[in-house]
């Protein structure tokens, strides 16, 4: 996953200057950034945990500032050229020379800011128990905040000059032609726009309005005592978030109920708290939606990087159609892990046991970037510096960030990573995943200015999609015996589950909840674990005697931390989509496609995302055949391994 700037910038950072900055930490706003992922969808058997601690692998942030005392400094000079920058307000009509200087100016004071924004996040996300990380983590908020309102008035401004003044500003001033989407994206925004001390406003809410997600990570990562449980063998563990995406795959199955019973139970008391913690954040988010006279929130974030509404309601048409296919998964899960009563339990652990090895990060860097060949050598270039550098931290501690992102919208510097690394076959995939964003960042950055050098999810996450199939296949064709091929061909279906199937299940609760709101209904945690509760029973066929959901695990929403970023998670199944439609032809032989592919890296956010992939690879996610793709890889990979299954 990334970290997101990109809807920070929009609503914070002279929106009509900044659109769409690519990814990084997440940072307060009219809208949240980007999330934190929801826990790796697979996970390796508990028996190939590591057996000792490992020293941490951290990353040097020295190239961000030297010091904390340096990062100090220049928070105190940033500070005063925000507070500066109100003195442009009501001269961008002065000339389209004076307007370009202004642009100039905001943009570098913007880039400082999220500098300073990106290494208090990264530093705080190595501990978020330590005060001092907390305390510069929420002076960089607060210095958004300014940002914010000390450039509030700037998209109303452009706005009052008149389309055509500014489109004849563009073509006579070429000091503007950087900024000549995020005007013309300003100039489209107008009917959602509001005068200048509407918008001062709007900046002045943001840092109040982003508090449910604060508040959900805190109770999710520092907050909540965390119950420890005794596995059969006698091993105790620790049930915090990292702990249960490990031990739910136990192999030993009533491990694995033991493992959903204690960690749902300690989520289950805090049902009605973060029910009133998550519509908090969907009133905010219609609030927002509101204010700017859309007609509902989905509406609204469509509309923030003009995604035609059709590519929402194709996905959720496209995936619904395809549940039978995901019934065919389930149906095989269970004869292969020899289990008649399939339950929601049994959806986590390795569908075969194989010798697969141990994946450290050492091996990891390696196995990646043989599977990522196919890319050719400018791709592999960035990947080998990278991989070469400190450019990551890998390994779980007390405190930590969980989960996995990339951060990289500090523009001149390089991009950071951030692991919970076990050293298993899941880390390994999350590694490529990872790195997939850390190519895609250098490869816009070294085509585009920082206007435009950061990406739309909807783009991002394809390109760092593609990387784990391309490690799947490699990883198959690799394999040393027949378990290890069926392993690994199950991982590529628990994959599509985690990413196509769960996220629009997710995508689904998420409107719903939003739609049950705007109607004025009350959001509280029985009813949110009500509706999760039809969904996730929905997809995984309870009607059809497919798979049981017991009612005690219908909590799950109350965990995943996607809800509280608007309507993000379903492009992860749309990105998915895409990553199978590139990788159908690439793996194919056809050299155009990938091509292609690299060129819509490269474009970052010189365009709308949809724009971007229609004209440099001919790819309309608004039709059916974007998602059909993912269907065949399914019924693809359900084939291989029903022949294997059926070898004498």
């Amino acid at each position: 996953m990334i970290r997101d700037f990109s809807r920070l910038l929009k609503a914070s950072a002279a929106a009509g200057v900044l659109i769409a900055l690519g990814a990084c930490a997440t940072a307060p706003a009219e809208a949240p950034a980007a999330p934190v992922a929801d826990v790796p969808v697979v996970a390796e058997p508990v028996a190939e945990a590591p057996a000792v601690e490992r020293e941490q692998i951290a990353w040097d942030l020295t190239d961000l500032y030297e010091t904390p005392e340096a990062w100090d400094a220049a928070f105190t000079e940033v500070q005063g050229r925000v507070a500066g920058l109100a003195a442009n307000k009501g001269t961008l009509g002065k000339s389209a020379a004076h307007m370009a200087d202004v642009y100039k100016q905001t943009s570098a004071v913007a880039k400082d800011a999220i500098r300073l924004y990106t290494y208090a996040s990264l530093k705080n996300d190595e501990d978020q128990r330590d005060a001092a990380g907390q305390e510069r983590f929420g002076k960089a908020q607060n210095l958004f905040q300014s940002l914010g309102e000390a450039t509030s008035w700037m998209d109303p401004e452009v706005l009052s000059l008149g389309e055509k003044k500014v489109t004849a500003y563009l073509k006579a001033e070429p000091g503007l032609a950087d900024f000549r989407f995020s005007l013309e994206n300003t100039l489209r925004n107008a009917p959602h726009t509001l005068d200048d001390k509407g918008e001062a406003l709007m900046a002045q809410a943001g840092l109040a309005l982003s508090q449910p997600n604060q508040i959900y990570s805190l109770y999710a990562n520092a907050s909540i005592p965390w119950p420890s449980l005794t596995l059969a063998d006698g091993t105790e563990v620790k049930l915090n978030q990292a702990g249960y995406s490990r031990y739910r795959s136990a192999a030993n199955r009533d491990d694995r109920q033991a493992v959903f019973d204690t960690f749902w139970a300690a989520w289950k008391q805090y049902e009605s708290g973060m029910g009133a913690t998550l519509n908090a954040q969907v009133q905010s988010a219609i609030f927002r939606a509101k204010a700017r006279d859309f007609d509902s929130v989905l509406q609204r974030n469509m509309f923030d990087d003009a995604l035609p509404p059709a590519i929402y309601t194709q996905l959720v048409t496209q995936v619904n159609d395809a549940l039978p296919v995901f019934h065919r998964y389930l149906k095989l899960r269970g004869r292969m892990l020899g289990v008649e009563d399939l339950r929601y339990y049994d959806i986590y652990p390795p569908i075969i046991e194989a010798d697969t090895g141990t994946f450290d990060i050492e091996r990891s860097k390696e196995i990646t970037f043989e599977a990522l060949k196919p890319f050719g050598e400018e791709y592999l270039g960035m990947l080998r510096e990278g991989l070469s550098q400190e450019w990551m931290h890998v390994y779980p501690q007390e405190g930590k960030e969980t989960g996995a992102y990339m951060s990289g919208s500090a523009y001149d510097v390089h991009p950071y990573v951030l692991l919970n690394h076990n050293d298993d076959y899941n880390s390994l995939s999350t590694f490529a995943h990872e790195w997939g964003h850390a190519v895609h960042t250098m490869l816009a950055k070294s085509e585009q200015p920082f206007e435009t050098a950061g990406y739309s999810t909807f783009t991002a996450e394809i390109a760092s999609t593609i990387n784990e199939i391309l490690l799947e296949e490699y990883m198959i064709e690799h394999a040393q015996t027949k378990e290890e091929k069926l392993y690994y061909l199950g991982y590529a279906l628990e994959s599509l589950r985690g990413t196509f199937y769960r996220q629009t299940m997710f995508g689904e609760f998420e409107l719903a909840i939003h739609e049950a709101a705007e109607r004025g209904e009350p959001l509280t945690g029985a009813r949110l674990t009500e509706i999760y509760a039809e969904l996730l029973r929905k997809y995984h066929g309870e009607a059809d005697g497919v798979m049981k959901i017991d009612d005690a695990y219908t909590v799950e929403w109350a965990f995943i931390p996607h809800f509280y970023y608007e309507f993000y998670v379903y492009q992860y199944a749309t990105s998915v989509s895409g990553a199978a439609w590139f990788a159908e032809q690439f793996l194919a032989g056809d050299e155009q496609v990938r091509d292609n592919f690299i060129k819509v890296l490269k474009a970052g956010g010189s365009a709308h995302p949809h724009d971007i992939l229609m004209k440099e690879a001919g790819l309309d996610m608004t039709k059916p055949d974007a998602y059909q793709a993912v269907v065949r890889r399914m019924n693809d990979i359900m084939d291989r391994m029903e022949a294997l299954l059926d070898e004498e």
